[in-house]
């Protein structure tokens, strides 16, 4: 797999801790060179916008949640009946408590990588939490893309290009959890669905009240 290891990106240093360096193994081992890319934007994305907003974040766990955030994307970590962001969150949890972190750190962690696709909740919560939901939302959807000099664009995308992104990210989505698609009802990925499904069913909430077991 082709892919870039700078020491820094637009001013922003990328973690090399012993934490770090294994986490990325693990993206490298089980995802795929596209993933690896967004993943990394991601992270500078978000720190970028720590900068921007003056926010106190750790370094290290921003980089662990971007790393692991769509890990539940593979083979290797998607289950059969839990939501992407959930098995990302899950394993993530798993590769910090084998390192001996505190429930505190597990409980951040699991929250950035489980909201990050939960605009409206995700920036409420602690710092790295909300930097992850903006680093991501920059990459996919170009939220605040003018905050960004067209220096620091070119150096990013020099070191982690985008290898036609807007038409590869939706059939990533969706071939991570294209196997249960009941797990997106009440959120984004059920767009997915609808974009890749020909005349897919959503489940509808107001059809669950009405159709609820309670006789009124």
């Amino acid at each position: 797999m082709p892919i870039n290891k700078p020491q820094s990106v637009a001013g922003i240093v990328i973690p090399d801790s012993t934490i770090a360096k294994q986490a990325t193994a693990l993206l490298l081992e089980h995802g795929t060179e596209f993933l690896y890319n967004h993943s990394l934007r991601t992270f500078i994305f978000a720190s970028l916008g720590g900068m921007q907003k003056k926010v106190k974040y750790d370094p290290e766990l921003l980089y662990v949640s971007a790393v692991f955030h769509d890990l539940g994307l593979t083979p290797h970590y998607s289950s059969q009946d839990l939501r992407f962001e959930v098995d990302g969150a899950n394993a993530a949890r798993d590769f910090l408590k084998s390192h001996g972190l505190s429930q505190q750190v597990l409980q951040l962690v699991w929250d950035a990588i489980a909201l990050h696709t939960s605009p409206g909740i995700a920036e409420h919560k602690e710092s790295e939490v909300a930097l992850l939901n903006y680093g991501v939302a920059l990459d996919v959807v170009g939220r605040d893309y003018s905050t960004l000099t067209e220096k620091e664009r070119e150096d990013i995308l020099q070191q982690f290009p985008r290898s036609d992104f807007k038409k590869t990210i939706i059939p990533t989505f969706f071939d991570g959890f294209k196997h249960k698609t009941h797990t997106t009802f009440g959120n984004m990925n059920a767009d997915i669905c609808a974009y890749m499904i020909p005349n897919f069913h959503r489940l509808n909430f107001c059809d669950a009240i009405l159709q609820s077991p309670w006789s009124e």
